[in-house]
């Protein structure tokens, strides 16, 4: 009986143990307590605006919320920066009477990642997402709302796979 608890107290401290390294958001162990997002321009040549303010709010919210790590105004460890470049509304696909059936608003950010205590990890990338709509529809108001939303939420996740995931 004696072996029996001696294995199965192995066996839990081993479990309690690997559970460590591991976490659900993906995010490797970073040498850092401290991360700072600056503000990200709209250097786009076709302007939508607030658009700027939305992306570096979310790329704030998604580091927060899949890390431990505390937002700064400055000096952080890990530091974001960069600026939009690119917001771009072209067709898909057309009708029998060449006219647009589908457009593709296409958003791209340049982003710069510095890590101060590591830097191996910096890097200097474009992340670029779209959203296909009706052609017969204008690209305002809720509608604009949702494939903004889409499109920040798959940069911002491809940022931080970048930066802090190392996929």
């Amino acid at each position: 009986m004696r072996y029996l608890i001696i294995v199965f107290s192995i066996a839990i401290s081993l479990l309690v143990n690997s559970c460590g390294v591991y976490n659900f958001t993906g995010a490797k162990p970073v040498d850092a307590k401290t991360f700072q997002v600056n503000y990200f321009q709209n250097n786009a040549p076709l302007i939508e605006p607030g658009i700027e303010r939305t992306f570096t709010l979310e790329l704030q919210d998604i580091i927060q919320s899949q890390t431990n790590l505390n937002l700064v105004s400055q000096g952080g460890e890990l530091l974001y920066e960069g600026e939009i470049v690119d917001y771009r509304i072209t067709p898909m696909t057309a009708t029998a009477d060449q006219r647009a059936a589908q457009n593709r608003l296409t958003v791209t950010v340049m982003v710069r990642f510095t890590n101060r205590n590591k830097e191996d990890d910096n890097f200097e990338k474009r992340f670029s997402f779209f959203y296909d709509f009706d052609a017969n529809q204008q690209l305002v108001g809720s509608q604009l709302t949702t494939a903004l939303d889409v499109i920040f939420e798959r940069i911002t996740q491809d940022v931080f796979n970048e930066s802090l995931a190392k996929w």
